[in-house]
């Protein structure tokens, strides 16, 4: 009996302990400093990195304000008024920088329960339902510095499904979401090539493909025809519904696209063709060889997992020479580049040294490009650099406190802010990575 009325004790202490899943010290509350209902939260840092397009890169010895989950503030300490009630903490040599952005991500949900093999093309599927909050590998991510993902359905057919973009920190899916749908997923050439029984080439995908976007236009056409009081109610169909969301440039086709062909081939028939906002995801061998072209219609190159090209003898334009594929995209004149790690191919928290890789490989980071392709670049491709991707006022204050640029393998994140809220702390708990 006494055994029974312990065991009721724990479990009812249990009940009221922190979340499942969350890091011990965090800051869960919606009245933490800094987040909604807050009193808001000053920190002061050796280097504040903005990242955006304009403007400033580095701020030496800045102070960062959040309130309400959001940046207020930012600028260089001695000029910048902290209002009165701020909490402010002195972080001594530790830097704020953007929380980075990984666009191919396929760890964030159970993607095994999503049957993507129906068809060569499915655009009506949905990796939404898939999207586990609290999974360790989001978590591992987090401690990486990597704060939002877009998670897609596999390569295996033309076209997966859609895509979804979240945040890692939290524990419930309303909190983690930032748009559905992310992407509308489109794979060329290479896996759908190996589809058993029968093995599809290229000319009747790109048949195929073509055929789905001009059938998914003009349905999305029809609806905003309706919408203006120009013509009748069309019929709903899933499958077609999220061509509404790309007509209307809510969202993107992100185009799992490799060597110079296919990649080609994206820009041709998506952007120039059909009008549509695609960016290229992977990009690898030698795809760079569609820079120019890329950079002329607006298709940003969001590359990985793989960031180097070896001296194959079937790809004669490495001259027996190790390339690196974002410094080809870089000396085309590319300037919209960004990186990726296909996770789990690339753990997402390795994210940070697909960028200095590409530096070790000839990319060119005098103007601290590869943070802007961690950060402000994944966020523009995607359609969400109102939110997120730099420290700029107005901005969501998803912030990392680390000892140094990101981009440098010797750096650690000391601290992840999602929203305002602290959502990993390493002097709290285990240090994750």
């Amino acid at each position: 009996m006494k055994r029974l009325l312990l065991l009721s004790i724990v479990w009812a202490l249990a009940l009221v302990g922190p979340a499942a899943g969350q890091e011990p010290g965090a800051s869960a509350s919606p009245a933490a400093a800094g987040s909604e209902g807050g009193s808001g939260l000053a920190l002061i840092a050796r280097k504040a990195l903005v990242a955006s397009l304009d403007g400033p890169t580095v701020i030496d010895n800045a102070a960062l304000l959040i309130q309400g989950g959001h940046i207020v503030g930012i600028g260089p300490a001695r000029e910048l008024e902290i209002p009165d009630g701020f909490q402010v903490e002195d972080l001594g040599d530790l830097w704020v920088a953007p929380g980075l952005i990984d666009l191919h991500d396929h760890v964030a949900g159970s993607l095994r329960d999503l049957n993507d093999m129906l068809f060569m093309t499915n655009p009506g599927l949905r990796a939404e339902p898939t999207i586990t909050p609290g999974i360790h590998a989001m978590k591992q991510a987090v401690a990486g510095g990597v704060t939002s993902v877009l998670l897609i359905p596999g390569s295996g057919t033309n076209m997966g499904g859609q895509g979804i973009l979240v945040r890692g920190g939290f524990d419930t899916f309303e909190e983690n979401l930032i748009r559905n749908p992310g992407s509308l997923k489109l794979a060329q050439a290479g896996n759908p090539e190996r589809r058993a029984p029968w093995l599809p080439r290229r000319s009747f995908m790109n048949w195929n493909t073509r055929v789905t976007f001009k059938r998914g236009i003009a349905y999305a056409k029809a609806w905003q025809a309706y919408e203006k009081g120009e013509g009748p109610k069309p019929q709903k169909n899933i499958q077609y519904e999220v061509f509404r969301d790309l007509l209307a440039g809510r969202t993107q086709v992100s185009t799992h696209t490799q060597i110079y062909q296919v990649v080609n081939k994206t820009i041709e028939m998506v952007a120039e063709e059909l009008g549509l906002p695609v960016y290229i995801d992977h990009g690898t061998f030698d795809g760079f060889r569609a820079a120019e072209r890329a950079q002329a219609s607006g298709v940003n190159a969001i590359l990985g997992p793989r960031e180097v090209q070896a001296p194959l003898t079937y790809f004669p334009i490495t001259d027996g020479r190790m390339l690196g594929v974002a410094a080809g995209y870089q000396e085309r004149g590319h300037e919209m580049i960004g990186f990726n790690t296909d996770a789990p191919v690339i753990p997402q928290e390795e994210l940070s040294l697909q960028a200095a890789m590409a530096v070790h490989y000839g990319f060119d980071d005098s103007q601290m490009q590869t943070v802007r392709g961690l950060t402000i670049i994944p966020a523009m491709t995607a359609g969400i650099d109102d939110r997120i991707g730099s420290l700029e006022v107005g901005k969501d204050a998803d912030v990392l406190v680390l000892t140094g640029d990101p981009v440098d393998p010797r750096t650690s994140i000391e601290r992840v802010y999602q929203q305002g809220r602290v959502v990993y702390d390493a002097r709290k708990g285990k240090r994750r990575w």
